[in-house]
């Protein structure tokens, strides 16, 4: 009997949810490790000098709140999941039924993702009402922002899976990733502190379209030159990523 692909998509996600549940590992690092993370920063952004760069310890503390769920729920999450999936032979026995590749790869990706999501608006809430930021003046880019971070991340997790061997080696191979995108995309050290020449080229990294989007959606500061400039980089990374996974991901164990 054909199913239609909200179904097929659905039954898989509803599986991959249930072994994410059973996985202490991946549940700590996924539900527990982003939602603790911004306690962790609070007294380093205390510490910033924040006013001449026109930031409250809310606007910096908000977007990293967001980044470390996104990084941790996401793509460290899903990483692991595909890798443990594919070692597993899971992948491979997938692809002999009616699910085609991308839908295998979306649907083991919603529960991870709709975590993320939900971290996101939680964190987003916790942050306006315990910081005093009060409702942000331009909330679509913040919604655009991390929509965009969410495929992304989902994204780039695929394309990491593809080059790691193991599950175990999973929680090395996605390190480059997330100290880079937390060092220098803005989510532990906002851009408009760091010298002009660095903040250039710590622009074009993965996630920091979608910190400074989110950043923008509270400060509304952001341009529309300035805004479309963030969404034309994560675009471009967006793409390059599915290019990759379509061109590296692998179906079966690497031995």
């Amino acid at each position: 009997m054909t199913t239609t692909v909200t179904a097929r998509m659905s039954a898989l996600a509803r599986a991959e949810l249930t072994l994410l549940v059973r996985s202490r590992a991946t549940l700590v690092t996924a539900v527990l490790v982003p939602l603790l993370l911004p306690l962790s920063v609070r007294s380093a952004i205390d510490g910033m000098d924040l006013a001449d760069a026109g930031l409250t310890v809310g606007t910096v503390l908000l977007p990293a709140a967001v980044g470390f769920s996104l990084l941790f729920a996401v793509y460290a999450a899903l990483t692991s999941a595909y890798v443990v999936r594919r070692e597993e032979l899971v992948l491979k026995r997938l692809r002999t039924g009616e699910l085609h590749d991308r839908e295998i790869l979306v649907g083991a990706a919603l529960p991870a993702t709709g975590i993320g999501l939900t971290q996101c608006v939680l964190l987003a809430a916790g942050c306006t009402v315990l910081l005093d930021l009060g409702a942000p003046p331009a909330p679509h880019l913040a919604v655009v922002g991390v929509l965009l971070g969410l495929v992304l991340c989902g994204a780039l997790a695929a394309v990491t899976a593809g080059f790691t061997r193991t599950a175990e080696s999973a929680q090395v191979t996605s390190l480059p990733m997330m100290f880079v995108s937390m060092l220098g995309s803005g989510v532990t050290v906002p851009l408009e502190l760091l010298p002009d020449r660095l903040a250039s080229v710590c622009e074009l990294l993965p996630l920091t379209p979608v910190i400074t989007l989110v950043r923008g959606g509270w400060t509304g500061d952001l341009s529309a030159y300035e805004a479309l400039g963030a969404v034309a980089t994560a675009l471009v990374w967006a793409v390059l990523a599915v290019f990759a996974v379509r061109r590296w991901f692998r179906w079966e164990p690497r031995r």
